[in-house]
Formats: structure tokens, C-alpha cells, sequence
């Protein structure tokens, strides 16, 4: 592996663990020196590769909201019609119940955003928005967001429903809001 190749996949896993740091312990609970541990380097290593906290902090917010516009095609491309219920009903059981750290950004980091600078709300709208037209561009999918409009109150239904549920102490409890919003986005099982 060549220096550049090795310097590039540094970069990568420091971007992955600081992604994974912020989504569990925000970016106020979070110092450079937990991002450079959950990604297995030294703070100068960290450094060498980021300008400051924030500077990885909006570059994970980017690659954040990358990763689900990456995911929402995967679903539409596997699923193909099928596509809008089944992202539905994996958001609200797998990425509502998976370790906190690798939840999905769109549901972990939008706080955070709003107590951050002008430049990672920036970072933060563009990826939403790509994600939204995302949705809307989808194949033809029984109840899936056919505007803007529409796809952003569904990516908030869901990112809605899963933060209470996992902000409740009963599972019974957070199974019946998940449960909730399915029917609100999916309509009556047939």
C-alpha cells in the first residue's frame, strides 16, 4: 500500500470513528482526543487529517447524510416497488434499535447542528435536501413521498418516532409510537 493509499485510509477510519463518537456523545460530549481513540490514532494523527473539531464534525455530518441517500438507493434498487415500506419499517426497527453510535445521522445529529455554526448547518441542509429529492425520485412505491414537501415530513415522522422511542424506558411504550408511525406512513396493514 502506497503512503498516499495509507494516508487516505487513515483519514477514512479517523472520518468513521469520529462519525460514530459524535452520533453517541454529541459534539459538546465529545473532544478531539475520544475522536482520535474511537478511531484508534493518536490526537496529533487526528490533526495531521482535520483542522479543527469542527471541521470533522461537518465532514461527518456529510458523510453522514451520504451514507443514508446511499441506503435509500440501495432500497429503492433491491426493493424496487416495494422500496418505501420497506425503508420505513427498517428505519423504525433496526435503526431504532442498533447501538447509538451507529444510528443514523439524521436522527442523532440534527441538535447538535442546531447549536453549531453557520457552515455545518450548511453541510447539514444540503445533505438533507439530497436525501429528500432522494425519496421523491424514487420508483413508484405504494404511499412514498411524491414532493419535497412530503418526503421532509416523512424523514421527520421518522426521525421523530425513532427519538422518542428510544427516549422511553419501556420497550412496550416505544414499540407502540414505532407502530404509530408506520401506520401514519404506510396506512393500515393489507
Amino acid at each position: 500500500m502506497s503512503r498516499a493509499e495509507q494516508k487516505a485510509n487513515t483519514r477514512q477510519r479517523i472520518l468513521e470513528g469520529s462519525g460514530r463518537a459524535f452520533r453517541k456523545g454529541g459534539y459538546a460530549g465529545t473532544g478531539v482526543d475520544a475522536l482520535a481513540k474511537e478511531a484508534g490514532v493518536t490526537s496529533g494523527a487526528f490533526y495531521v487529517h482535520f483542522d479543527s473539531k469542527g471541521d470533522a464534525f461537518r465532514e461527518s455530518l456529510k458523510q453522514g447524510m451520504d451514507d443514508l441517500r446511499r441506503g435509500i438507493l440501495y432500497f429503492q434498487s433491491e426493493h424496487r416497488r416495494a422500496w418505501w415500506p420497506e425503508f420505513v419499517r427498517f428505519y423504525l426497527g433496526t435503526k431504532r434499535t442498533c447501538d447509538l453510535s451507529e444510528g443514523c445521522t439524521l436522527q442523532t445529529l440534527p441538535t447538535e447542528v442546531a447549536r453549531s455554526d453557520q457552515e455545518s448547518r450548511i453541510v447539514f441542509e444540503v445533505g438533507l435536501r439530497e436525501v429528500a429529492q432522494v425519496v421523491v425520485d424514487g420508483p413508484a412505491s405504494p404511499r412514498a413521498p411524491r414532493n419535497l414537501e412530503a418526503a421532509c415530513s416523512a424523514l421527520a415522522s421518522l426521525v421523530g418516532a425513532v427519538t422518542l422511542a428510544r427516549a422511553v424506558g419501556s420497550p412496550a411504550f416505544a414499540d407502540q409510537i414505532a407502530n404509530a408511525a408506520e401506520l401514519a406512513l404506510l396506512g393500515p396493514a393489507r
